[in-house]
């Protein structure tokens, strides 16, 4: 039986009407509570550890897959290893994260090390979401990993975003595109408050002819919290790749962002840039002629910031 949270989250996957057709996985405190799988996509469970296998039949379109995770217990700590193997030809669209709602004095955890060997000429659209509440003192910490494998062709949309509730986080990202023409698009949306940590380390290697990648990185970092970003992008042939970090610092608030690029071609073309700055206060200005409050005009800038 499905309790009222696992409920909700599976309505809410019915209701993304934008993504219709798939496989769906839900997981909460360590156990499956929901699988379905469609005619195209398999969703098996690891024998050898906890986790599953997703497999994509070559030439599917349109479908997706969904596999939330919940953590409800305090003090629950949680590893998963996940594999993607998405055939040849394929576009369709991932959706994963997590929530955690810790009500208790313990730290509650999830490790989600996410794995993809995506076929020739597939496209994927990977969608990554965490959030934390609850009122009790234990953290709420996430380690995502996510480890990407592009073939000839290959284009990846790699979408994450963690806006609030989580107080610890080390993401670490690793894309390494090995045939021709291959392509990964990474966006990450951060925002940390209190006193949250934050650290996001990302690779990328090109290393095949007329691979592509874009890494565009956008926080918030309010009151006392911490930030780290530290993306590398390596080309190893004739590539492209463009390395950009965004940052709004608030209150008493640590941002670190250490973008590095490496050509080993001649033909190598990288391209890095890092912003880090307060809200100018003539845009709060301008939205207060508006009619709207400080604290109105404040939170709308950060809304379009990290949108």
């Amino acid at each position: 039986m499905l309790n009222e949270i696992q409920k909700q989250i599976l309505q809410e996957v019915a209701d993304m009407a934008a993504i219709p057709n798939g496989a769906v996985n839900i997981r909460t405190d360590g156990k499956k509570t929901y699988r379905s799988n469609s005619a195209h996509i398999r969703i098996e469970s690891k024998q050898d550890k906890d986790g599953i296998d997703i497999v994509i039949d070559p030439n599917t379109v349109d479908e997706s897959v969904h596999i939330p995770v919940v953590l409800t217990q305090s003090g629950f700590q949680d590893t998963v290893y996940n594999d993607f193997y998405v055939g040849e030809g394929a576009k369709v669209t991932i959706v994963a994260g997590c929530g955690i709602h810790n009500c208790g004095d313990c730290d509650s955890e999830h490790d989600g090390i996410h794995t993809f060997h995506v076929g020739k000429n597939a496209e994927v659209r990977y969608i990554e979401k965490h959030y934390g509440e609850g009122e009790g003192t234990g953290k709420r910490i996430l380690n995502p990993q996510t480890i990407l494998y592009l073939d000839e062709g290959a284009k990846v949309t790699l979408e994450t975003s963690q806006i609030r509730g989580v107080d610890d986080t080390k993401r670490f990202t690793k894309a390494v595109l090995s045939g021709k023409d291959a392509e990964i698009v990474i966006q990450e949306k951060l925002l940390t408050h209190g006193d949250q940590n934050a650290t996001s380390e990302m690779e990328v290697y090109l290393n095949a002819e007329n691979t592509r990648t874009q890494v565009i990185s956008r926080s918030v970092a309010q009151d006392k919290s911490c930030q780290v970003f530290y993306p590398r992008v390596e080309g190893n042939a004739a590539c492209f790749g463009h390395v950009q970090c965004d940052a709004i610092i608030m209150g008493e608030a640590k941002v670190q962002a250490i973008p590095a690029i490496t050509c080993n071609h001649v033909d190598a073309g990288l391209i890095h840039e890092a912003a880090i700055g307060k809200i100018a206060g003539d845009q709060i200005l301008k939205l207060m002629t508006l009619g709207l409050s400080a604290e109105e005009a404040e939170q709308k800038i950060l809304d379009g910031f990290l949108r």
